[in-house]
C-alpha cells in the first residue's frame, strides 16, 4: 500500500493528530509558521485548489446539477451495472459505522449516496449530495477530487480538507475504471465523522472497487460470448481474413489469421488498420462490428499544422478529416519522429512534460487519441501502425512548436 494514501495507522492518537493538522492548516493559510508539513498528496492539492480559486471558507458548493441531468448522467453511467455490488460490499458497513457511501461520475459530481441517515443530513449541510460536483476545483482537495486528480486512492482526514467546512469529516476514495478500455468512470467514497476514522477503510473501499471491476468484466465476457454466436456464420463464408468485434474492439471471434486480442475501437465509416490483415472496413452487425479487408491504395496520414485547429488526413480507400487538440497533433508528430520502434509512456512522458513522472497522463491522452485515429495508433510501445504511411511534416518556423511547451518537440525541430 502507498505509504501516502492514509494519514491514520493503528496505534495513532487521532484527537490529538486531528489537533495538529489544524494548527497546519490554519497556519499555511494565515502564512504562519506550520508545526510540520502536510502529506504530500495533501500539498499537492492544497496547491491545486489554491491555483483554482477555491476559497477555503466556502460552505456549500455553487450549481449542483438538477435531478434530471442526475438522472441523465446516472443512466450513462459505466458503473450502474455492478452498483448493487458496491452496495453490498459498503452501504452495510457505512450504515453499521455512521458513513455514507457516495459514488460519483468522472467529473467528480455525485450520483448515488446512501448509508447511515444520521451522516446523511450531516452531509446535506455542506451540499454532499445527489447531484455536488466534489472535483477539487470546486471544494478543494478532499478524497474525491483528489482521487480524481492524482488517479489514485486517497484518504483525507479532519484539516487535510481544503474546506474549513470538511475539517469534521473522513473521506476513503477509490477510482474504479472500465477494465475493457481502462476509462475512469467515477469515484467510489466512504464519507464520515472525523473520529470513525478506521485505517483499514483504504483497503476496504480498494477491496470493493477491485470486486465492481471484476463485475465489468465478468458482462464483457458475457457480451463476447454472444458476439461470438453472431460471428460463427458470418465468418463461416468467409474466404479471407476477417474478424467480429464489439464496440471497444474486442475481437469475439477471427478466422484466416491468429487474431489479436483487441483492436481499436471501430467506427463508422472509417477504415481500421489491423495488424496481420491491413485496412479494414467496420460492417455494423449485431453486437459489434466485422472488418474484412478493404481494396484501395495503402493508408496515408498527412498531419495539417497550418489549420486551427491541428488536424490529421487520413487517405486511403476513403479520405477523412480529423480535428485535433494541440496535445494529441504533439504525441502524433513525437510517434512520427521515434519510427517503427515507437515509444513508451515513460519516453513520452519526457518528451512532453520533461520527466518521466506524468504516466497516468500519457496514458490518458494517448487512449483517447486512439480512440480518434482508430488502428493508425498502436500501444505496447506507443508507435504509428505499420503499413501506414505518415512523413514529418516541415517543421520550419511552425507556429505549433514554437508555442510548445514540450522538449521533445523541439528536439525534433532541430534534428538535422
Amino acid at each position: 500500500m502507498d505509504e501516502d494514501v492514509r494519514e491514520i495507522r493503528p496505534g495513532t492518537d487521532v484527537r490529538g493528530r486531528a489537533r495538529v493538522l489544524a494548527q497546519v492548516h490554519e497556519a499555511l493559510f494565515s502564512g504562519g509558521r506550520a508545526p510540520v508539513q502536510p502529506r504530500g498528496l495533501v500539498a499537492r492539492s492544497w496547491r491545486r485548489a489554491r491555483a483554482q480559486g477555491v476559497d477555503p471558507d466556502l460552505r456549500i458548493p455553487p450549481d449542483p446539477a438538477g435531478v434530471a441531468e442526475v438522472e441523465r448522467r446516472r443512466e450513462r453511467s459505466g458503473i450502474r451495472p455492478v452498483l448493487a455490488e458496491l452496495r453490498a460490499a459498503l452501504t452495510s458497513i457505512a450504515e453499521d459505522s455512521r458513513h455514507v457511501m457516495v459514488v460519483t461520475d468522472s467529473d467528480g459530481v455525485v450520483l448515488w449516496r446512501e448509508g447511515a441517515s444520521r451522516v446523511r443530513r450531516l452531509a446535506d449541510d455542506i451540499g454532499f449530495a445527489e447531484g455536488a460536483r466534489w472535483s477539487e476545483g470546486v471544494v478543494g482537495g478532499n478524497a474525491i477530487g483528489t482521487a480524481l486528480a492524482e488517479g489514485a486512492p486517497v484518504q483525507m482526514f479532519a484539516a487535510e480538507h481544503f474546506l474549513r467546512a470538511h475539517h469534521v469529516w473522513t473521506c476513503t476514495a477509490a477510482p474504479l475504471h472500465d477494465p475493457r478500455t481502462g476509462e475512469l468512470l467515477g469515484i467510489v467514497d466512504v464519507s464520515g465523522p472525523a473520529e470513525t476514522i478506521h485505517p483499514m477503510t483504504v483497503a476496504l473501499v480498494g477491496t470493493a472497487v477491485k470486486l465492481a471491476e471484476a463485475g465489468l468484466w465478468r458482462g464483457h465476457e458475457r457480451r463476447l460470448d454472444s458476439l461470438r454466436q453472431v460471428a460463427g456464420p458470418l465468418l463461416a463464408g468467409s474466404t479471407g481474413p476477417g474478424l467480429v468485434v464489439d464496440e471497444h474492439g474486442w475481437v469475439a471471434a477471427a478466422t484466416g489469421f491468429a487474431g489479436p486480442d483487441r483492436v481499436a475501437a471501430p467506427r463508422e465509416g472509417r477504415p481500421l488498420a489491423v495488424h496481420g490483415v491491413g485496412d479494414c472496413v467496420p460492417e455494423p452487425v449485431p453486437g459489434g462490428w466485422l472488418l474484412r479487408p478493404a481494396p484501395g491504395p495503402r493508408m496515408r496520414l498527412v498531419l495539417d499544422l497550418g489549420a486551427t485547429p491541428p488536424r490529421a488526413v487520413v487517405e486511403g480507400s476513403s479520405r477523412w478529416v480529423q480535428p485535433l487538440s494541440v496535445r494529441h497533433a504533439e504525441l502524433l508528430l513525437l510517434l512520427a519522429g521515434a519510427g517503427p520502434a515507437g515509444m513508451s509512456a515513460a519516453q513520452l512522458s519526457e518528451a512532453v512534460f520533461g520527466d518521466g513522472t506524468h504516466l497516468v497522463t500519457v496514458r490518458a491522452e494517448v487512449s483517447r487519441l486512439r480512440r480518434t485515429l482508430g488502428g493508425l495508433v498502436l500501444a505496447r510501445p506507443y508507435r504509428i501502425a505499420p503499413g501506414v504511411e505518415f512523413p514529418l511534416p516541415d517543421l520550419t518556423g511552425c507556429p505549433l512548436v514554437t508555442r510548445s511547451t514540450a522538449p521533445g518537440i523541439h528536439r525534433l525541430a532541430h534534428e538535422p
